[in-house]
């Protein structure tokens, strides 16, 4: 497709944000109900290709969770099937099986809004012993690589020990449900996934950098998502990113100009090499396909860029090592989205975290270099953290705000109304700039925002991810996405860190928008700031009824060693 003119392109962005707004008198437009006979089939696949089986990952990694954080302490692995299926099953595969009665459902260990996973993945390889040097689609129901097109024996293009990810969505298993605030949720899920891929990369010593130079024009090449004949009547995939895996580690402006050039010949030799494959039709019919989704995925079409590489500022170490010594794929298999939280009497008058496993968390949503997931970007911090604090040992509860670029401060300071309290708790560390804003029991203006939802409220603390907003899109609407996806890498943090703390978190995609912009005294009208998501932590209530089987065990595979 052809980009839409930059003037236009951003009105259209800023307009379906605006458009696709919950608020208290209305909820953004969606489906009356459920088309449950149309429910797009869980997992895309292409017919007609040749199939890959990877091995598993029976026991846990060696990795330790504490380790990712500390790269020195993970020797690097080297690059085979086995290193690549690991990859693929820690960021990508399926983590569990729920049943209930006769409906069984798949968990992964990237999350998806409402379970639905509309990010389908693609490797592509050359020199990997094992794999053939080509463009595969990874099925993760049944861990497979489906060869998509073989590459013709020519010199190698890709840097030397390393392999690219390639990401995609498919907006119509979010409409399906969510109607048109969907586009959001594809890039949330985005964001997730990208973040599960730098942390998998991790447990076996490697880095994973996001392309974002590169086009959705050469993207889409690479992957064959915009071959016609082969989609027919199935639902198309748009492209989202480009992740260079690497199993050592190089400089960012190294990697940058060297890696755009070799993608655009891989894009030349993928479009001129030989594609299998025909995919998969995931709904019969759509009642609506949402056009407003179709604008905004236009308007955000992403061109070739001169991108300048932003360095991440030195931070000391994490504040607190996090109390569990488990194995880094124990963490992130057993990941899970709580569906409620216990507010038990005697469990609901105690503290759920301690302050200093909050200052943790958040310090690990700060970007360091050479550390995950933030080393996989390459932009400042515009993602910002509005915290609700329910039950926090050794913070009052209340409103408060953390940043994650110190330079902003003033802008918010200007931006918010005057009465705020500013104050930061007198034991958290220099570096974190956390502030009260209001004391106060917060809990029902947090189940307020988030859509009346108890959860919001039920926890330790609740989390709105606040975007610089208007100023990041000028002249790059394709930001718009970017934006998303930080707040997606920045919830998987929030997810894992959870689980590590011995509780559970979850995404919230509903919330009321603009009520989280007054509540805070930003105008109406003023974009400096939007909310992007919500985010809530606790301890997560289980629900006896639903059975929960091994990710793997309807396929007998060798260990992957």
């Amino acid at each position: 497709m052809k980009p839409t003119p930059i003037n236009k392109a951003l009105q259209t962005i800023l307009a379906y944000h605006q458009q696709t707004k919950h608020h208290f008198q209305r909820y953004a437009s969606g489906h009356d109900g459920l088309d449950w006979k149309n429910q797009p089939k869980p997992f895309r696949t292409f017919e007609d290709c040749t199939e890959l089986e990877l091995p598993l990952l029976i026991q846990p990694a060696n990795a330790l969770y504490n380790d990712l954080y500390q790269a020195e302490k993970i020797s690097s692995r080297a690059l085979s099937l086995k290193s690549v299926a690991q990859l693929l099953e820690l960021s990508l595969g399926i983590s569990a099986w729920k049943q209930y009665d006769n409906t069984r459902w798949a968990l992964r260990c990237n999350p998806s809004s409402g379970n639905l996973h509309p990010t389908e993945s693609y490797i592509i390889t050359e020199n990997c012993e094992g794999i053939s040097d080509g463009v595969h689609h990874y099925v993760s129901r049944d861990h497979i690589l489906e060869k998509r097109c073989q590459f013709k024996h020519e010199k190698s293009l890709l840097p030397d020990n390393s392999f690219l990810v390639g990401l995609s969505s498919i907006h119509w298993r979010e409409a399906w449900k969510y109607g048109e605030r969907a586009f959001r949720y594809c890039q949330l899920d985005a964001g997730h996934a990208i973040s599960s891929i730098r942390y998998a990369a991790a447990v076996s010593g490697w880095q994973a950098h996001l392309l974002t130079s590169a086009s959705d024009a050469d993207i889409e090449t690479i992957l064959g998502i915009n071959r016609e004949a082969d989609f027919a009547a199935a639902e198309r995939e748009h492209a989202d990113v480009m992740l260079l895996i690497m199993t050592e580690s190089t400089t960012q402006s190294t990697k940058s100009s060297d890696t755009l050039l070799s993608l655009k010949k891989l894009a030349n030799r993928a479009g001129n090499s030989q594609w299998y494959g025909q995919a998969n039709t995931l709904s019969q019919h759509h009642l609506d396909d949402w056009p407003v989704i179709a604008d905004a995925a236009l308007a955000c079409i992403k061109p070739e860029t001169d991108e300048q590489i932003w360095q991440a500022p030195v931070f000391p170490e994490p504040v607190l090592k996090p109390g569990s010594g488990k194995a880094a794929s124990t963490i992130i298999k057993q990941r899970r989205s709580a569906q409620g939280f216990d507010v038990s009497e005697q469990l609901f008058a105690e503290p759920l975290l301690t302050e200093k496993a909050l200052y943790r968390m958040l310090d690990l949503t700060l970007p360091r270099q050479a550390t995950p997931p933030w080393d996989a970007i390459s932009w400042e911090p515009r993602i910002h953290l509005l915290i609700f604090i329910h039950r926090v040992e050794g913070l009052e509860s209340g409103l408060y705000l953390f940043l994650r670029n110190d330079e902003i401060k003033m802008k918010f300071k200007a931006s918010l109304k005057q009465d705020l309290e500013w104050l930061k708790p007198d034991d958290c560390p220099e570096h974190l700039q956390l502030f009260r804003l209001a004391a106060g029991d917060a809990r029902e203006a947090a189940k307020t925002l988030s859509c009346h939802q108890d959860i919001a409220s039920d926890g330790a603390l609740s989390f709105g991810v606040l975007a610089e907003y208007q100023s990041k899109l000028i002249n790059k609407p394709w930001v718009y996405r970017q934006l998303f996806w930080e707040a997606g890498i920045l919830g998987q943090v929030l997810y894992l860190e959870a689980e590590s703390a011995g509780l559970r978190g979850t995404g919230i995609g509903c919330y009321f928008d603009d009520a989280v912009h007054e509540l805070m005294g930003l105008n109406k009208n003023d974009d400096t700031l939007q909310s992007l998501y919500h985010f809530t932590i606790g301890k997560a209530l289980k629900d006896n009824r639903i059975q929960t089987l091994p990710s793997y065990a309807h396929l007998q595979r060798s260990n992957s060693g």
